[in-house]
């Protein structure tokens, strides 16, 4: 009898331990994960010789929150060192850790695709503060409800008060960016408790010409 308390005891110790052990595993990847959001590729590389310089065009490529994509846009500017500038909002790790289906992960909101250049600066819109920003629209035109929902949304993100109430560890600007080449292919991704990066790696042999 007590030989068989002990060898439960020892199980269940195991079993309390193996179980510790895989939410361990499942917080930690929850907090190191990331998601692709954006993927960027450079379509044509133009010089003017008028102005002497080389214009550079890219695809971008959305993918909207159930990883859909979007409607590709393209952006010309005259230099290949080019950023994103993106509302990105932390949750409380909390929500991190657990998974949580709405706060799981940071949001981002693309804003800008900008080329800075002093005085020649270059800036062009993705979405604007207010508005129902790309990759959420229900249809093709924001609905009145929409519209109110997303002004409330911009609210909490924006004003520190109302962003802790709602769970919101912390809203800034960011502005990730980089040398945009030939032959490569750019994805941003959103790290679930960080910010925005891009990831370059080769342009698989399919799509070279």
């Amino acid at each position: 009898m007590f030989l068989a308390v002990i060898v439960g005891g020892v199980a269940f110790y195991l079993f309390k331990s193996s179980v510790e052990n895989w939410m361990l595993r499942k917080v930690i990847q929850r907090l190191s994960a990331d998601s692709r959001v954006a993927e960027v590729i450079v379509t044509k590389i133009k010089f003017d010789p008028t102005d002497n310089k080389a214009y550079t065009t890219i695809k971008f490529l959305e993918y909207d929150a159930r990883g859909r994509p979007l409607i590709p846009k393209y952006f010309t500017l005259s230099s290949n060192v080019i950023q994103f500038q993106s509302l990105v909002i932390r949750f409380d790790d909390f929500y991190v850790k657990s998974g949580h289906p709405l706060k799981g992960k940071s949001a981002y909101i693309f804003m800008k695709v900008f080329s800075l250049n002093g005085k020649d600066t270059e800036v062009f819109d993705i979405n604007r503060i207010g508005e129902v920003p790309s990759g959420y629209l229900i249809d093709d035109q924001a609905t009145d409800f929409e519209s109110k929902l997303w002004k409330k949304f911009w609210n909490y993100a924006l004003e520190p008060k109302e962003a802790k109430r709602a769970g919101i560890k912390n809203a800034q600007i960011e502005a990730p960016g980089t040398k945009f080449i030939t032959g490569l292919l750019y994805t941003l991704k959103i790290e679930h408790d960080g910010g925005l990066r891009i990831d370059a790696q080769p342009l698989p042999q399919i799509l070279e010409k």
